[in-house]
């Protein structure tokens, strides 16, 4: 056999997810051909899921060093410096192709698996949020994978013991059939040094920890990196089984493992299982591993070796330990009544030796599984046709805005219609779902602020009275944004936004921006527009977060993201790159929520209404049905003045409520503000030239709302005077139980008692479920 006559039919490369040249760099790379367990192994690990073959050379333009960044990309999860010994882990995972075929065990086992990411560090798991994207909740179809996706979230993050607090939903036609479910984890390192993925000691023993193997999850690597079909229904084994109360037990039983030292190296079994765990610890340690298969506790009789190593089986763990302290860890496990045994050690040879039944199954060079990958950079095309002419669109194609609305509908009329409107509404019907108060460190709950914010307890890192530490009121906050409509219009410009408004909800609440994990949900990249779109938005992010001094510290990328439609054609969802952000609260006393804090405070609005369009926006869709048009230009430069200053007043305790524009524009942002007390707001706005629906709706960059204490205004506005000349303008005065928005010369747009907008905002979700 050579490699044009290879030894598998081109239907079983297929089915492995090799490709006719892949096969023949295999062979080049063994200096033979494959078995069926080689080929089984090649097949996960070169998969987009696994390799990032299409990815890597736009990942590689991102900033990733910092003075807070201790570990960037390429572990389990990157690790940011808190100061005074503090240290969190955090990364941002997909679990889209699952959820899509079984929505709870997908969503839950998404969790589970972003979990293990943090605790395989040496962190202890504080916090998760999620980002999800479903079609219109119309469709019975779509309101069974939402349905299903949360109580899968819910179910494993409230068994398991860890608070979900925080995320993000959207509801778009084109995510029909497609969600999207993006989990992010936070933890504080226990251990004082951070646990990595590099096998190290030749000889030393390799331990399997954790749970049994079966055949659940097989090859969904490969899954995760194919288009959906009708016939993925079948694929329902490629869909792991997690068991949150088993994953809560190797929590504390990792984490007392790493205590002991006796732990060299350790990597969770996720996507691909014993294939990638064993390659990458010995790529990364540049030894080899060999592993016994027969070592293995199983749930299972009569698995092939094929199935063990494609197996993604849940809350599995592998360790390289020193030789004279395994049976230290192996009691550990156990008394956790946990799986531990001896499977395999470090050998010199820079292979990943497989054993079964005393055969040799498997022998495979570590670095072709794990490093020495395909690699497909790829022409970027010019800006294409859809998008040149989604870009003619204009505003005036629109009906004319007079003072009393557009067309027969009135202003109030279309605010209500935009509060009513499931991407926009209250989440409450996903988050009250959730335990957000478990481990009673949530500062912020989900839906009073524009980011989540977890106190830090001394106790959870190890620390001794509250006394001895320099800064017990210390905390972090998090959040999670996606701007898909944006990205799909302009690519660039739409995730230099999502940068832009992680960074502005951290802000919104005190917090300081410090760094980045990215999750890039799109469709193929072997197609040019595909392509197009995910060069332009590795380069926004890597713009903005070179600007906005917030490196990435890992990621996750979710490519293939297309269902097959009724006349048998791709059909790709937006692009929808993810940004999980983390910033440093320095006080948690001082944090700020979105909602007015009392009557008679003062309005501000800091930030240029001269760039606010209509393209891309909330309004446009919901109301008009379009998706066209330029989406905001984002000005990097004055996001990091109108942020800083955000900051300082709330650091100053002058500002007392801080809520960004972002969808739906001015007017939304003032509704949501009241909803917090049901206190009102009287609003005079001069729009200018500006179109009165662009004035109220329009959406773009570096704008926050904030209110300010009658004693505090005259020092706020000094400061806004040398910090941020005409980039700021006070709106109005909290009070009353009405939002009422009018012009500088009296005339009334919009008058609306906060209790009729709140019942709008609220029932929304609900209402469609119920239908």
């Amino acid at each position: 056999m050579t490699a044009s006559s290879p030894a598998f039919t081109p239907q079983a490369l297929k089915a492995a997810g090799i490709s006719a040249a892949e096969y023949d760099a295999i062979v080049e790379r063994l200096g033979r051909e494959p078995n069926r367990n080689e080929l089984a192994m090649f097949g996960v690990m070169w998969s987009e899921h696994c390799c990032y073959k299409n990815s890597r050379p736009l990942l590689s333009q991102f900033p990733t060093s910092g003075d807070r960044v201790l570990v960037g990309p390429g572990e389990n999860a990157g690790v940011v410096d808190l100061g005074d010994g503090d240290r969190l882990a955090f990364k941002i995972e997909s679990h889209n192709h699952p959820s899509a075929i079984e929505p709870f065990q997908g969503a839950a086992t998404g969790v589970g698996g972003i979990l293990r990411d943090i605790f395989t560090m040496g962190a202890r798991p504080i916090a998760v949020l999620n980002s999800l994207r479903f079609g219109p909740l119309d469709d019975p179809r779509n309101r069974r994978l939402f349905a299903g996706a949360v109580s899968g979230i819910s179910h494993y993050g409230n068994c398991v013991g860890v608070p979900t607090v925080g995320g993000e939903v959207d509801f778009e036609p084109i995510y029909s059939g497609n969600p999207l479910v993006n989990a992010m984890a936070l933890g504080l390192m226990e251990t004082d040094s951070i646990v990595k993925s590099g096998a190290s000691g030749i000889g030393n023993p390799v331990l399997y920890v954790g749970s049994t193997t079966g055949r659940d999850g097989m090859g969904g690597a490969s899954f995760a990196s194919a288009e959906l079909t009708d016939e993925s229904e079948r694929d329902r084994p490629a869909v792991q089984v997690g068991d949150p109360f088993l994953e809560k037990s190797l929590i504390e039983a990792c984490l007392e493992a790493f205590q002991t030292g006796a732990v060299v190296a350790a990597q969770d079994m996720g996507a691909a299982g014993i294939t990638c765990s064993t390659s990458e610890m010995a790529a990364n340690g540049g030894v080899g591993i060999e592993f016994d298969l027969d070592k293995v506790p199983v749930r299972e009789t009569g698995m092939r070796p094929d199935e063990f190593l494609l197996s993604e089986s849940q809350e599995r763990m592998l360790f390289v330990a020193q030789p004279e302290r395994t049976q230290e860890l192996i009691d550990i496990f156990h008394r956790w009544e946990l799986q531990a045994t001896l499977a395999g050690r470090v050998i010199a040879d820079p292979v990943v030796r497989i054993l079964h039944q005393g055969n040799v199954v498997a022998e495979v060079p570590a670095t072709a599984l794990a490093d020495n990958t395909p690699v497909y950079p790829r022409e970027v095309i010019e800006t294409p046709a859809y998008a040149l002419a989604a870009r003619q669109w204009s505003p005036d194609s629109l009906p004319a805005a007079s003072a009393a609305g557009l067309g027969d509908r009135s202003w109030n009329d279309l605010l209500l219609a935009l509060l009513d409107e499931p991407a926009i509404a209250s989440k409450q019907w996903v988050y009250r779902q959730y335990d957000h108060q478990v481990q009673n460190n949530t500062v912020c709950l989900p839906g009073g602020a524009d980011a989540a914010v977890i106190r830090i307890r001394p106790q959870a890192f190890g620390v001794g009275e509250v006394e001895e530490v320099p800064l017990p009121y210390k905390g972090v906050a998090a959040t999670v944004d996606g701007k898909g409509r944006y990205v799909y219009l302009d690519p660039y410009e739409g995730a230099k936004a999502a940068v832009a408004e992680a960074a502005r909800n951290l802000s919104c609440v005190g917090a300081e921006p410090l760094a980045i994990t990215d999750n890039l949900n799109f469709g193929s990249p072997e197609k040019p527009v595909g392509y197009w779109q995910l060069a332009e938005a590795c380069r926004g992010l890597s713009d903005a977060c070179r600007e906005l001094q917030t490196p990435v510290t890992g990621g996750n990328v979710s490519l293939y993201n297309e269902t097959i439609d009724s006349d048998n054609n791709p059909c790709s969802i937006y692009p929808t790159p993810v940004v999980g952000m983390v910033g440093l609260v320095p006080d948690v006393r001082q944090v700020c929520g979105q909602a007015w804090r009392a009557a008679g405070h003062a309005i501000y609005l800091l930030g240029n209404s001269d760039s606010l369009t209509l393209g891309g926006s909330s309004y446009l869709d919901t109301i008009h049905q379009t998706v066209a048009g330029l989406p905001p230009r984002i000005d990097l430069d004055l996001e990091v003045r109108v942020q800083a200053a955000c900051r300082e007043g709330i650091r100053r305790g002058w500002v007392q409520s801080a809520h960004d524009c972002s969808d739906g524009g001015l007017a939304i942002a003032l509704a949501e503000s009241c909803f917090g007390s049901q206190l009102g707001a009287s609003i005079q706005l001069d729009t200018g030239a500006t179109r009165l629906d662009t004035a109220l709706f329009g959406e773009g960059g570096a704008r926050i709302v904030i209110s300010v204490a009658p004693a505090a205004r005259s020092q706020w506005e000094a400061y806004l005077a040398s910090t941020l000349p005409q980039y700021w303008t006070c709106l109005g005065i909290v009070g009353g139980d009405r939002l009422q928005i009018a012009s500088t010369t009296g005339t009334q747009w919009v008058s609306l008692s906060v209790a009729r907008m709140q019942t709008a905002f609220e029932e929304a979700i609900p209402r469609r479920m119920e239908s």
